[in-house]
């Protein structure tokens, strides 16, 4: 199951399943990987989500692709700050640990408001997504434009 996981998160067409809008990743030659193909360390990314127009949006670095087990990259206000999220798989029993840390997380008021809390929201609910749809397909992501500002966005 590990793996399976590993590929929701190592490529466009995963991230697309459960997280993002749209996920470009581009390999270190400036090629853009295909939807299927699996990302490495130092490619490149560009995120945007539903219930947002283009200008939110997240530009990053892969930092480590362990396939099957870890998942790091910049995720820093496109470079407003310098922290990172870190996600493992780990294989229990039957079924699979996911865990997800984000940190050097800047402890000033905007940095444990903005990023401490709002980030906290949205893993929750993104992560509750993920296991929904590797469990049972079932995304419950909000795609209507006419609603916005809902956590499910």
């Amino acid at each position: 199951m590990p793996e399976k996981l590993y590929g929701m998160l190592s490529t466009s067409a995963g991230m697309e399943k459960w997280f993002l809008r749209s996920c470009l990743y581009k390999k270190t030659d400036g090629k853009q990987c295909e939807p299927a193909e699996a990302c490495t360390a130092h490619c490149t990314y560009r995120f945007l989500w539903y219930g947002y127009d283009d200008s939110v949006n997240e530009n990053g670095k892969i930092l480590v692709a362990n396939e099957p087990d870890v998942f790091c990259f910049t995720f820093n206000g496109n470079g407003e700050t310098d922290m990172k999220v870190r996600i493992t798989l780990e294989k229990v029993g039957e079924g699979t640990l996911v865990t997800l840390k984000q940190y050097d997380i800047p402890e000033d008021e905007r940095g444990r408001s903005h990023w401490h809390l709002g980030c906290m929201e949205g893993w929750t609910f993104y992560l509750a997504n993920f296991k929904s749809v590797a469990e049972g397909g079932l995304d419950l992501r909000n795609k209507d434009t006419a609603i916005t500002g809902v956590i499910n966005s």
